[in-house]
């Protein structure tokens, strides 16, 4: 089938248009969101546009045997196009099941500026996207019912696995949405899988082959970027997870690199339930800015005052190198690093500097085969080393900085860690 590039402007479109043509394209995104779109189909927004009070929906769409769907700028100018959403764009979000923590929130309205749901084989490159509201009051700020939203959510749930999203150069700020719900589709950045109306027709819904890259993440909440929390996190319990269990349920090809977070009220990154997942190149600069008594305030049964960096939930022989986390605010955990109940997760190469919490937690007895290597820490905070209940962890060939008055093991932490040619040196 040939494809079809079309075309939207603030600036010079009309709905009236066919959008076929730079001088004939639409308006709003409202006609964007109408359109029918095939395999190898573009939608480009001109540089310069601000989309006010609009959002980009698109549902069912792409294929795996076509080329890829693009979403991307067109024009001359140095401004990306801007989607400026503002609240609007509101759907449903249901997983269709409780969470592994029965008090987490499932299933509620969204406002996200862009959903893709059971969309594949899809990029969306250099966009600015924003979703704020405005509160004039810490009450209201911290309100437990304050709307869910999102800069970009992702769905699978009835096309069985969603292969190819690529999402790449976007700048996402701005979109305050609800501290304490930590698995709706809510922060910068969020990517879900939902139980299929009929999974025995359809197959399990995850995902195989996404690309976060290059993006910047600015003043959001509650995750900066999280990819694949799924429907299926009963199949993950235990310790030792089987790399069958991935192949039939999990997410597959994950790649995370290149971004930078700054000023996330929760966790930077994340990848979840998925094998051999790559995270690399990233920085988190200050985040779990709202992990705290000011902000947190009314969590009632969902409890979660908790957030780390850069880390992977319930993974298998998850590689996070060469990122660098700075400044994550103290809260019960508060480290750039944090293995979490997860089998094989390897931390190398990566630098920390001033994180509250310290650098590195293995977390909980179901944390186990994790190794923490040639990494360095500068002037981390509230002891080092966090082993919170763990059996078993490596840790070499590290370079820990230190002040004086800083333990290497974080107090009441009794898990179990080898340590070995590690290099420690006082710096006050």
């Amino acid at each position: 089938m040939k494809s079809t590039t079309y075309y939207a402007s603030s600036l010079n479109g009309n709905d009236n248009n066919d959008g076929l043509t730079p001088q004939t394209a639409f308006l709003t995104l409202d006609k964007v969101n109408s359109l029918k779109l095939n395999a190898g189909d573009r939608i480009l927004l001109e540089r310069g546009s601000v989309f006010n009070n609009q959002f980009l929906h698109l549902k069912n769409c792409g294929s795996i045997d076509g080329e890829a769907i693009e979403i991307a700028p067109y024009g001359d100018g140095e401004r990306p196009p801007f989607i400026n959403t503002n609240g609007e764009g509101i759907w449903y979000q249901d997983y269709g099941t409780k969470l592994d923590n029965a008090g987490h929130i499932y299933k509620g309205d969204v406002s996200s500026s862009v959903l893709l749901y059971d969309v594949e084989n899809i990029i969306i490159r250099d966009i600015e996207i924003a979703n704020k509201e405005e509160f004039t009051t810490p009450e209201a700020y911290s309100d437990p019912d304050k709307r869910d939203r999102t800069g970009v959510a992702v769905v699978a749930q009835n096309r069985g696995t969603i292969h190819s999203i690529t999402l790449k150069n976007l700048f996402v700020h701005d979109v305050n949405g609800n501290v304490y719900n930590k698995h709706m589709n809510n922060g910068g950045i969020y990517m879900t899988a939902f139980k299929p109306e009929d999974e025995s027709k359809t197959g399990v819904a995850r995902y195989d082959g996404v690309t976060v890259e290059g993006c910047f993440v600015k003043n959001v909440s509650r995750w900066g970027i999280a990819v694949g929390y799924s429907y299926r996190h009963a199949d993950f319990a235990g310790k030792e997870l089987k790399e069958e269990t991935f192949e039939k349920y999990g997410n597959l090809n994950i790649l995370i690199t290149g971004n930078y977070t700054k000023n996330i009220g929760g966790d930077a990154i994340t990848p979840m339930y998925a094998l051999t997942p790559l995270v690399e190149h990233n920085v988190s600069d200050t985040c779990a800015t709202e992990m705290n008594d000011r902000v947190y305030t009314k969590p009632g049964k969902r409890m979660g005052k908790v957030a780390a960096a850069i880390w992977p939930w319930k993974c298998k022989n998850a590689l996070l190198q060469y990122n660098e986390g700075v400044d994550t605010k103290l809260n019960q955990d508060g480290m750039p690093w944090d293995a979490d109940s997860g089998d094989g997760t390897t931390y190398k190469y990566n630098y920390s500097r001033l994180n509250e919490g310290g650098c590195m937690m293995f977390c909980l007895g179901e944390a186990v085969h994790n190794t923490f290597v040639n990494n360095v820490s500068y002037d981390d905070l509230g002891g080092i080393l966090s082993p919170s209940g763990n059996p078993d962890a490596y840790v070499a060939d590290n370079e820990f900085y230190m002040r004086k008055s800083v333990p290497l093991k974080r107090k009441r932490n009794h898990g179990k860690m080898t340590l070995k040619n590690n290099k420690i040196e006082i710096i006050d």
